[in-house]
C-alpha cells in the first residue's frame, strides 16, 4: 500500500495558489472517505477538508473554508487538494489519509482515518 502526496510548486507567496494531489497505488480509495490534514511547526496536526466516497459530500475546516477545494478522481485513484488565497498560516506539512470523515463540533478529526500518506510540505512567504 502506498500513499503519495506531492505539490506543484510548493513554495509560494501569500494571496498565492497551489494544489497538492495524492496518488494511492496497491489499493483503491473508491470506498473510503478521504481526507486531508496539515501540521504546521510546533502545533498539532489539524483537519483541513474530506471528501465523500462518491465525491459529493465535502466538508472544510474553518480556517480554510472558501480558499481550499477538495476533489477526488476514482478513476486515476487520486485526490486533490486546490489552495487558493493562501496566508502564511497555511504554511504546514499536508497529508492526506482514507477512512472515513468524521467532524466533530466542526472539526474534521483524524480518528476515523485508517490509511496515511506521507507529508508534503507547503510554505507560503509573507
Amino acid at each position: 500500500l502506498r500513499f503519495s502526496c506531492g505539490v506543484g510548486g510548493g513554495l509560494v507567496q501569500a494571496g498565492g495558489s497551489l494544489r497538492v494531489s495524492c496518488a494511492a497505488s496497491g489499493f483503491t480509495t473508491e470506498p473510503y472517505a478521504i481526507g486531508w490534514f496539515r501540521q504546521a511547526p510546533g502545533k498539532e496536526r489539524e483537519g483541513v477538508s474530506c471528501v465523500s466516497p462518491s465525491g459529493n459530500i465535502t466538508r472544510y475546516g474553518e480556517p480554510v473554508k472558501g480558499r481550499f477545494t477538495i476533489a477526488r478522481d476514482n478513476a486515476k485513484n487520486m485526490t486533490f487538494l486546490q489552495m487558493d488565497s493562501l496566508k502564511p498560516e497555511d504554511t504546514a506539512v499536508y497529508y492526506c489519509a482514507a477512512g472515513r470523515c468524521i467532524v466533530d463540533e466542526g472539526v474534521i478529526t483524524q480518528g476515523g482515518m485508517n490509511f496515511w500518506g506521507k507529508g508534503t510540505l507547503v510554505t507560503v512567504s509573507s
